[in-house]
């Protein structure tokens, strides 16, 4: 689930941080700016590890801040495919049941990939005043005595396996065109994809809801 990776980066440490030791102030500024980010085809930075080495700081004209080459490894969370892993049940939409493991959340189980033959359900809310509904995916379980519906309720633990990986390069692009309305523009604002996203499978026995498989 994590890995180790190597990395190389310049980093600008300003004056009034040179009283500090260089390998702290380096080891913050990198956190800075990679925990909790996503690096295209990477993964998803969770902390610095280590620095292996650090090569000469320069102090350019106009600027008094130092800039050092880092080289350097970086902890990232990065599932290889067919890994198994357990998180818990977000919400369920037409896509699919959504996952989260707390620290990531961009996780979908397509409907194709569910236990078969499975449904989904949409139940009114009885907190919300409103039209919403909680929509919750069901495996129609088939027994001797008839189907039996095994619910994916929200919140529950989920065991799934690492079927798939998209990463979106979610670099600023340049300003659109001036033919581009400003509606379009928004819908574009609101169909922005997730850097990282996991694609599971829980089409095999042994995968699911870990109540399916521990309760008697």
């Amino acid at each position: 689930m994590f890995v180790l990776v190597e990395m190389t980066d310049t980093v600008r440490i300003p004056p009034w941080q040179f009283e500090r030791k260089l390998n702290e102030s380096i080891a913050e500024e990198l956190n800075k700016k990679l925990a909790n980010k996503v690096v295209y085809n990477v993964g998803l930075c969770i902390c610095l590890y280590d620095i292996t080495k650090l090569e000469d700081s320069y102090i350019f004209p106009g600027d008094g801040a130092s800039h050092t080459k880092v080289h350097f490894r970086y902890v990232v969370f990065h599932p290889f495919l067919d890994e198994i892993l357990i998180g818990q049940i977000k919400s369920c939409s037409q896509d699919g049941v959504h996952v989260s493991l707390g620290f990531f959340d961009d996780i979908v189980i397509p409907p194709e990939s569910l236990q078969q033959p499975a449904k989904l359900m949409l139940f009114p809310s009885l907190i919300l005043a409103s039209d919403e509904a909680e929509q919750v995916w069901v495996w129609e379980y088939e027994t001797e005595e008839g189907a039996h519906d095994l619910y994916m309720d929200i919140g529950e633990e989920i065991r799934f396996r690492v079927v798939d990986e998209t990463f979106v390069d979610t670099s600023p692009t340049g300003p659109s065109s001036a033919e581009a309305s400003t509606s379009n523009a928004a819908e574009e604002v609101q169909k922005k994809e997730a850097p990282y996203t996991l694609v599971g499978s829980i089409s095999e026995p042994g995968l699911g809801l870990l109540s399916w498989w521990t309760n008697s």
